[in-house]
């Protein structure tokens, strides 16, 4: 690990340390570790169109538009590449949320969504898009298998 030392003003600081104690860090160094891969993560994101993510899609529809139960599911079915999982909770007489969990290029992914959030009667939609390494990295004995699949683990 290494170690890097900063200077920030007393108000910043302070600021700082209140936002840290609400979010219940126990130390600064942590708190600083989660912001800044936050933002790496986000950097990553928004400019590597390639890179592999999973995500969770959630968003509120009305279940009474016309068709648009049935748009929703054929685009999940239209694009089965990357959706792993659906969801579905009736919130009211008129309203639904979903969330759905893909996997595949952040491009794809964000494209998808997209598409599901343009649909008339689709509202509130957001994406959470964790971008993600291939392999078989892991502490597991050598009689684990995987039987065809590659385990995903998040970028550091």
């Amino acid at each position: 690990m290494e170690r890097i030392t900063m200077s920030i003003d007393a108000e910043l600081a302070t600021a700082f340390d209140e936002l840290i104690a609400a979010r219940g860090y126990t130390s600064r160094s942590e708190a600083m570790r989660d912001l800044l891969r936050r933002e790496v993560e986000a950097n990553r994101v928004r400019y590597q169109p390639r890179a592999p993510c999973v995500a969770s899609l959630s968003y509120v529809y009305n279940h009474h538009v016309r068709d648009l139960a049935e748009r929703l599911t054929e685009a999940q079915h239209a694009q089965h590449d990357l959706v792993v999982a659906t969801t579905h909770l009736h919130l009211d007489h008129e309203n639904c949320l979903e969330n759905v969990f893909l996997k595949g290029s952040t491009a794809a992914v964000r494209a998808f969504a997209d598409r599901i959030r343009a649909e008339r009667g689709v509202r509130y939609g957001q994406i959470n898009l964790i971008t993600v390494e291939g392999g078989d990295q892991h502490a597991l004995s050598d009689a684990h298998h995987h039987h065809g699949h590659m385990h995903l683990t998040p970028r550091a």
